[in-house]
């Protein structure tokens, strides 16, 4: 399912930015998590085919990267906020990488909807980069969103409806646990 690209608000009030910050499991079940945030939907973006699958995706060859799309109520959380819980809860210095999970479609990606969101995700990364916070420079590609595809609905609340699974124990539970420690004022 591909979402409108210029659809910036939602219900009068809500933005919608897609992030790429390695498996998209693991930034849905932060995002879930942050005051404000009123939907996030799992999918692919950046790639040249329409329509891609899991499978394909995974294969390295398509191009897309696995993204979360965040529907937010700016009065809430700003753009500025989500961005900072973003690049604070992966390792934005790693090129097609996080962890364990290797190629493009692990790629740490803002993929903005609009110039206003491009140029906050630019001027942040370069207030992030100025701080020296990693030791290496960040390499997050900030592009404009052409597409969204919604992935498969097993992928949709993974964490959520699979807690247990040894991949959330050692993956995304010390994420989260790194979202309560540096962002407790954001969690729900």
């Amino acid at each position: 399912m591909v979402s409108q690209t210029n659809q910036l608000k939602q219900k009068d009030h809500s933005e919608t930015i897609t992030l790429g910050a390695g498996c998209f499991w693991c930034v849905e079940a932060v995002f879930e998590r942050v005051k404000g945030v009123e939907k996030v939907v799992s999918g692919y973006s950046g790639g040249s085919i329409a329509n891609p699958t899991y499978r394909e995706v995974t294969s390295g060859l398509t191009g897309h990267a696995e993204v979360v799309q965040v529907t937010f109520d700016p009065n809430v959380i700003s753009l500025v906020q989500i961005l900072e819980i973003f690049w604070k809860t992966h390792d934005p210095t790693t090129l097609n990488r996080q962890g364990a999970d290797i190629g493009t479609q692990y790629r740490s990606a803002v993929f903005y909807h609009n110039e206003q969101q491009k140029i906050t995700a630019r001027t942040l990364k370069d207030k992030l980069e100025k701080a020296a916070i990693w030791s290496n420079s960040i390499v997050t590609e900030i592009t404009a969103l052409k597409s969204f595809y919604q992935a498969e609905g097993y992928h949709q609340e993974y964490y959520r409806k699979n807690p247990n699974q040894p991949y959330c124990q050692f993956v995304i539970v010390p994420k989260l646990e790194k979202f309560e420690q540096i962002f407790s004022e954001f969690s729900k």
